[in-house]
């Protein structure tokens, strides 16, 4: 007899009560993914600046007293790292999880027993709309009950959840600041050359989309192209001397450096 294969996001029939905090970009994306969540119930957003947050016309109820927090499941702490401490040393006792989302801040940053972490690996832009299904979460808890409960949530709302710790965490948040924040003032840096040459830096972006898709279909070592990875020491030489500031001098000499010996057995 075949037994049918079920969506675990239907395991759990029960109403799951989340109170978020803060008023930052990632809390308005929470608030955006969960306030229509099938199985989640948005009990209260609280924020110090109730002004900053945009309820969407919906009658989720605002509250800016820390020390008064409705019942809840899960209280999301989605505040600035700094924050962490001390926002969670102002709520008092909890009926529920308390759990920050940070990438960075261990668990223990929470003094609270029933404590986690709940942690989307994306970048968040207040305004731009992200599709939380496609976002890995990190999860952590003190218990196992506790890690069941943040397991509940993250499952309805990604196809990817991962139990990581403190150390690992914070050791894939550092690949997630070079992989994302390091490429993005590249661009940054593309751009400005592009603008003071007057080139049109649009023209890149079906370069850097494709530069993205090859990395992901072979990975970055066999992706890797360029002058560096070919050991063309003359064109490397030329465009070392095109650069039009030190500080882009250096950086170019430093990756070029980098691809050089990261490939140098093969040239």
């Amino acid at each position: 007899m075949l037994i049918p294969v079920l969506d675990p996001k239907l395991y759990f029939c029960r109403m799951l009560q989340v109170s978020l905090i803060g008023s930052g970009n990632l809390a308005h994306q929470l608030l955006v993914a969960l306030r229509d969540l099938t199985g989640v119930d948005l009990v209260e957003v609280t924020a110090r600046n109730t002004e900053a947050i945009d309820l969407l016309d919906n009658d989720i109820p605002l509250n800016s007293d820390f020390s008064k927090l409705r019942p809840a499941d899960i209280y999301i702490l989605a505040v600035s790292d700094a924050a962490i401490s001390p926002v969670s040393e102002q709520l008092g006792d909890l009926p529920g999880m308390l759990a920050h989302t940070s990438g960075s801040v261990p668990m223990n940053a929470l003094m609270h027993e029933n404590r986690g972490v709940f942690y989307p690996l994306q970048t968040f832009t207040k305004g731009k709309v992200v599709d939380f299904s496609k976002i890995p979460i990190c999860i952590e808890a003190s218990s196992r009950t506790g890690m069941d409960t943040l397991n509940q949530l993250a499952q309805k709302l990604s196809e990817k959840v991962t139990e990581l710790p403190s150390n690992q965490r914070r050791q894939l948040h550092l690949a997630a600041v070079m992989a994302n924040n390091f490429t993005n003032h590249i661009f940054y840096w593309a751009e400005r050359f592009c603008i003071e040459n007057q080139l049109d830096f649009t023209l890149l972006h079906p370069l850097i989309e494709e530069t993205v898709a090859k990395m992901k279909a072979v990975g970055p070592f066999d992706a890797q192209t360029g002058p560096a990875r070919r050991g063309d020491l003359n064109t490397l030489q030329h465009q070392l001397e095109a650069m039009p500031t030190p500080e882009l001098k250096q950086l170019y000499q430093y990756l070029s450096n980098s691809i050089q010996n990261t490939y140098g057995k093969e040239l």
